[in-house]
């Protein structure tokens, strides 16, 4: 199981922001995270739509934590990223599987996905930034002409 770059992007953009009191750009995250201006926008704005950023507008704007870290559950963040619905076509439900009844797979991988998302809901954005000064130190240090 792979999460989907949107989902990575989420978290390191929420974990930078974790990281500052500062109002960070799009510009700035995707320069110094060394990934795609148009992706991390995309991402930004889902961010902003789930209520988990706020934006400030004009020249000096960007994103701010909508909450303190310790109130942003990583379980939660993840599941609104993610789709696991078809992680496995039967699981989709969109066509009757012949086998259907007598296959043990749909329970195994739902109770999979329970147990990954028991554990994610365990962690908040303050246990995953726990470190914001070296988060910060180490975005400084990737600094694009660094």
């Amino acid at each position: 199981m792979q999460l989907t770059l949107k989902t990575d992007y989420a978290l390191r953009i929420l974990m930078a922001l974790a990281s500052t009191d500062e109002v960070l750009s799009v510009d700035w995250l995707a320069g110094h995270y060394g990934v795609s201006r148009n992706h991390l926008a995309k991402v930004a704005q889902a961010l902003t739509a789930a209520q988990l950023v706020t934006t400030v507008r004009g020249r000096s704007g960007g994103m701010q934590l909508a909450h303190p870290p310790a109130e942003i559950n990583v379980g939660a963040v993840v599941r609104s990223f993610e789709r696991f619905e078809g992680f496995v076509a039967c699981m989709g439900g969109e066509e009757p599987c012949v086998i259907e009844g007598a296959c043990g797979l749909k329970p195994a991988l739902g109770g999979a996905l329970e147990a990954f998302f028991s554990h994610l809901d365990r962690f908040t954005l303050a246990d995953i930034a726990r470190q914001p000064d070296a988060i910060r130190s180490r975005l400084l240090e990737s600094a694009p002409g660094a």
